[in-house]
């Protein structure tokens, strides 16, 4: 599905973020709502060779993968008038053609009493991508965070301010994926400060 499709003479769009989009989204909007999506769960399984990574060291950041009992929190932001189509070719780039992200319609439900449910724009990344990473241990996925970056910073940054996005903004939600990543990371860079340290100056 193109982002033309969805547009079809609307004045407003929702655009949905899981991933950096949650703390950064770059892009002019109108309001934005904290909620979540049903039928998917967030997943470090994407490689990043631009934002977070390169080709030689890829980093990992999160794409969705179809579960039905699953959802994934995030945030919803509305774009109107003038906002659409610039937040659009922004996005077109960032996701689509530096990240490799397809994008879909999905239903958006707010945090809050009487919300209503919303169809919003988000991007995925599939297993059919050629950078897409897979499935890997936290450990194993942690380990290339922590020495990953890219011309946005370093990969380490992109998964803490994820968790920390979700502690504040969602404290009764239990991501054990992402969680798990996180602590795993935060295990392993004292040893990574410390053989950085043990390598003598030229």
């Amino acid at each position: 599905m193109k982002p033309q499709d969805i547009l079809a003479e609307k004045t407003s769009l929702w655009i949905f973020g899981y991933g950096s989009l949650v703390w950064k989204p770059d892009f002019k909007y109108k309001k934005s709502k904290v909620g979540y999506i049903q039928g998917y769960k967030r997943r470090f399984w994407h490689g990043d060779n631009f934002h977070r990574g390169n080709d030689e060291m890829p980093g990992r950041v999160v794409t969705l993968v179809e579960d039905d009992d699953a959802c994934t929190w995030g945030v919803a932001y509305e774009v109107t008038g003038s906002q659409i189509e610039e937040s659009l070719k922004y996005l077109n780039v960032r996701e689509a053609v530096l990240g490799g992200y397809i994008t879909r319609a999905v239903e958006f439900v707010p945090r809050g009493v009487g919300e209503p449910p919303l169809l919003a724009l988000v991007y995925i990344a599939t297993a059919d991508n050629p950078i897409y990473l897979g499935p890997a241990s936290p450990k194993e996925i942690a380990a290339q965070i922590i020495v990953s970056h890219g011309r946005a910073g370093q990969n380490i940054e992109y998964l803490l301010r994820l968790a920390d996005f979700m502690r504040c903004q969602c404290p009764e939600v239990e991501d054990a994926h992402l969680f798990s990543i996180e602590a795993a990371a935060l295990a392993l860079v004292p040893y990574l400060l410390g053989s950085q340290q043990a390598v003598p100056a030229s």
